[in-house]
């Protein structure tokens, strides 16, 4: 789509967010001539960061800030709406409802990017309760792998707006439930309504892809009925010849999937990947038979070579580095996406299952933030695990119910200098926190690069 649309128009922004989630679309609409007000219901001063990433645009006057609330007339007096797509139950949300009211359109970021995409044909989505993020990376990656152009983004992969896509690019794009919620037009029914609805034109990719389905994000959607339809929509507006991957279980139908659609059950494991745990056996199975059906020239082994190199997702169980060591290499894992006990232990369970290293090869670095969970089943661990090495605030409590088999270390730096010392060819360091970040980060995200950078650092030296 080119400026035209949008040049001279008034567009409201609806949603800046910690992370500068709003921050590419405000761009995006006023390079292409948009007088632009973004409004959030939190401070400046919380979202300083994500303030400075379009401070030029406000600058230069192109962009108007509304932070620390919502004005209605914001909302009614402007030619369009983008909404932040995690905004919970937005037929509930009195702003989005006056828009509506006052006749102006609605939009989300995930909706401007369909509509500038060239090709549906060029397109894979990727939906599901659990491993979407996963699977789509896993595409993405078996895709650039074979040397196809491709990019990846949606609902982590970052935004396409503003990517150069031709036809001749592949789009692997991972959508949330709300996201589809959105571009099925299903954003203004309550559950309640939700049989009467009578959504959109909607839109699917040609090969759509749906993990598994399983509750989740109630909370957004009101009921599992509304969930479960959200997702559906990836699928509703497949057309005959188009490819829809589903999960287990299936065969009974219920997924509103049109005549002529071609339907994949993908079954059995993929092993030797780089990355522990069946469920990410399970994912690369999902990926190779979704690259199958959406590059018909890609031999499938050599999907499945590509995805057994796939290091995993930066700080989900991320492959990290690989220290040598005579007769062999110490493999350290980065998991410090795992901020609750329940997390860390699927972090270990993973190695505890057939063709891995098995726990008592894990030195385990654990500790942080205390959001005040119960972290004794962190150090009960211990006996089983090669090493326990905690930091953070809740260290020491985690260390006291370990039975004195726990090393105290305070530090990440320290941490894995320790865990260092002490792993042989073969054993695997993992951080798994088990905590929020809080106490020495600002987030989970800069707590696993520095695990990264000082894993590697000493590894280098030694």
């Amino acid at each position: 789509m080119d400026a035209a649309p949008f040049e001279g128009k008034r567009v409201t922004v609806m949603g800046l967010g910690r992370f500068g989630g709003g921050a590419s679309v405000t761009r995006w609409l006023a390079e292409r001539g948009a007088s632009v007000l973004l409004t959030d219901i939190e401070s400046e001063e919380k979202l300083a960061s994500s303030v400075a990433q379009i401070e030029d645009l406000v600058k230069r006057g192109s962009v108007a800030l509304r932070l620390g609330g919502h004005n209605v007339s914001d909302f009614t007096t402007c030619d369009l709406v983008v909404a932040n797509p995690a905004v919970p139950k937005p037929w509930e949300n009195r702003f989005l409802r006056s828009a509506w009211a006052a006749g102006v359109a609605v939009t989300t970021e995930i909706g401007l990017t369909i509509a500038n995409l060239p090709d549906r044909a060029r397109i894979i989505g990727i939906t599901g309760s659990a491993g979407k993020s996963t699977t789509s990376a896993m595409i993405d990656h078996i895709l650039r792998a074979q040397g196809i152009k491709a990019v990846f983004g949606g609902n982590i992969g970052g935004s396409l707006l503003g990517e150069k896509i031709d036809r001749e690019t592949r789009v692997v794009l991972e959508l949330s439930s709300a996201m589809l919620c959105w571009l099925g037009g299903l954003a203004t029914v309550s559950p309640d309504g939700l049989r009467e609805a009578t959504a959109g034109e909607g839109w699917s990719p040609r090969v759509a892809v749906v993990t598994n389905l399983s509750p989740n994000h109630l909370d957004w959607h009101g009921d599992l009925g509304h969930y479960r339809r959200s997702k559906q929509e990836i699928l509703r507006s497949q057309r005959a010849g188009d490819v829809a991957i589903l999960p287990p279980g299936s065969e009974s139908g219920g997924w509103g999937i049109a005549p002529g659609v071609h339907r994949v059950m993908p079954s059995g494991e993929i092993g030797g990947l780089a990355l522990p745990g069946a469920h990410n056996r399970w994912n690369a199975t999902v990926a190779v038979e979704a690259v199958a059906a959406f590059e018909l020239e890609i031999d499938r082994g050599a999907a499945q070579r590509a995805v057994r190199t796939f290091g995993g997702l930066p700080h989900r169980l991320q492959l990290a580095a690989r220290i040598p060591r005579e007769g062999g290499d110490v493999r350290c894992f980065n998991d410090s996406k795992s901020t609750t006990p329940e997390a860390c232990l699927l972090a270990v369970g993973a190695f505890d299952e057939a063709g891995e290293s098995g726990a008592s090869r894990v030195h385990l670095i654990a500790g942080g933030y205390d959001k005040g969970s119960d972290l004794s089943v962190i150090g009960a661990l211990a006996p089983r695990l090669a090493g326990l090495y905690t930091i953070g605030k809740t260290g020491a409590a985690i260390a006291s119910s370990s039975g004195a088999r726990a090393r105290e270390c305070g530090t990440v730096e320290r941490a894995v200098e320790a865990a260092l010392g002490a792993a042989k060819a073969g054993d695997v360091i993992l951080l798994s926190p088990a905590c929020a970040s809080w106490d020495q980060f600002e987030n989970y995200e800069k707590r696993g690069e520095r695990f990264v950078q000082v894993a590697m650092q000493l590894g280098a030296a030694r």
